[in-house]
């Protein structure tokens, strides 16, 4: 097989390293390496001459494990990565506002994640992330990533994995860290037998888990499972949304926050449970839309038992085939939205004719981003500041925050 030596020249957009046109993973810039064959993405390379940003990776699972791309590499390097992710996509579109430097809000850790349980080879049942770019399913031990609250998750998804292991079918398992506890949905188990229920239920207490459903399906509830946003308690419904870390919602809702500055009127586009409406609540009459209705009922019922807010109208509404109207956004001070990874195009074609004084928009994706950006710079409003945030830390992920004025 051909040897080939090559010098990385930068860290691509998926986290692998770049050079003469080949994808060589966990390397990093500058590096001298040698791979084998041929191909445009090429395996794991021998190092012959390291960075001085390599640094050892913290986790024994890391190069099998498909979850993280670069722990690896020294955390200033990495960081200004993200940001200049961000730069050449917006510069993609002809946008080059200031970009600040990227804000890490990895925190204590993730407080959602999300586990695969598989048979492997033979018979044995196999819990854990997906491998690199492969459907195999890697069995870990514990995940650096994870917040202290998530401690006893793996554990809790083996144990409710083993008692469906009669199914045969190959489960996902999400596990959020809510105030109360551990919250599990399962997802793959298709309708289940009531004997099956009952060993559920016998798994669920046993793991202490607060909640378990399957497919929003209720199996077993010790109390309601909710999260703290801004001094309320909101519940949670089932396979709730999240962001990632605790310090990833207070850091983009503190840029949401300074974003719409003084306004007294603000629509709060893909709300969600509200991280971002119940803040703006405290200074501003807000209008939370969202088309999960679950998650707008749990805003609407936090509501209830809040006080000293300003009113807060909530609405489930598809906001990708009924976008809010000019009649309707006539009035407002501002609007944040943060959509989905697809973006907010045709709610930000609207926005863009609307008689609104500011915009925030959070993304999660630069790309969507930069599409819905060229099409409000098109019709005359202005790119402030751009903000990357960093919560899923030694990924290709990188959020955002920006601010729009005409």
């Amino acid at each position: 097989m051909t040897t080939t030596r090559l010098t990385i020249a930068h860290v691509g957009h998926r986290g692998d390293g770049v050079a003469e046109g080949r994808f060589v993973p966990y390397t990093l810039p500058g590096e001298v390496v040698e791979v084998e064959g041929d191909e445009e993405r090429a395996a794991p390379a021998t190092i012959l001459s390291p960075s001085p940003d390599r640094v050892s990776p913290p986790c024994p699972h890391f190069g099998t494990c498909g979850g993280c791309a670069l722990q690896h590499w020294a955390d200033a390097p990495y960081l200004a990565w993200k940001r200049d992710i961000v730069a050449a996509t917006l510069g993609q579109h002809g946008l080059r506002p200031e970009i600040a430097p990227t804000i890490d809000a990895r925190g204590t850790g993730r407080r959602r994640v999300t586990f695969h349980a598989r048979r492997g080879s033979g018979t044995r049942l196999v819990v854990g992330f997906a491998a690199a770019r492969s459907h195999a399913i890697v069995p870990i031990e514990a995940c650096p990533l994870l917040a202290p609250s998530l401690a006893n998750a793996l554990p809790a998804a083996r144990r409710i994995a083993t008692a469906l292991e009669g199914l045969g079918k190959p489960l996902d398992i999400q596990v959020t860290a809510a105030s109360q506890g551990l919250d599990m949905e399962l997802r793959g188990a298709g309708r289940l037998s009531e004997r099956e229920r009952l060993g559920l239920i016998a798994a669920a207490n046993a793991a202490g888990l607060v909640r378990l459903t399957n497919h929003g399906d209720l199996i077993m509830q010790r109390e309601v499972p909710s999260i703290v946003i801004a001094g309320m308690a909101v519940p949670l419904p089932a396979g709730a949304f999240l962001q990632a870390t605790e310090a990833g919602e207070a850091v983009l809702s503190d840029l949401v926050l300074a974003g719409v500055g003084k306004a007294r009127s603000v629509a709060d586009l893909f709300c969600g449970i509200g991280p971002f409406a119940l803040r703006l609540a405290a200074k501003a009459k807000v209008r939370a839309v969202d088309s999960d209705a679950p998650a707008i009922a749990s805003l609407a019922q936090a509501l209830r038992k809040a006080s000293g807010l300003k009113p807060v109208q909530t609405e489930a509404r598809d906001l990708f085939r009924r976008p809010l109207l000019a009649a309707e956004l006539k009035g407002l001070d501002a609007v944040v939205f943060d959509p989905p990874r697809a973006g907010a195009e045709a709610q930000v074609k609207l926005l863009a004719k609307a008689d609104i004084g500011r915009i925030v928009a959070v993304s999660c994706n630069a790309a969507t981003f930069a599409r819905d950006a060229a099409i409000l710079t098109d019709a005359g409003w202005t790119l402030g500041t751009v903000t990357p945030v960093d919560q899923f830390r030694w990924s290709a992920h990188v959020e955002l925050v920006a601010t729009f004025e005409r």
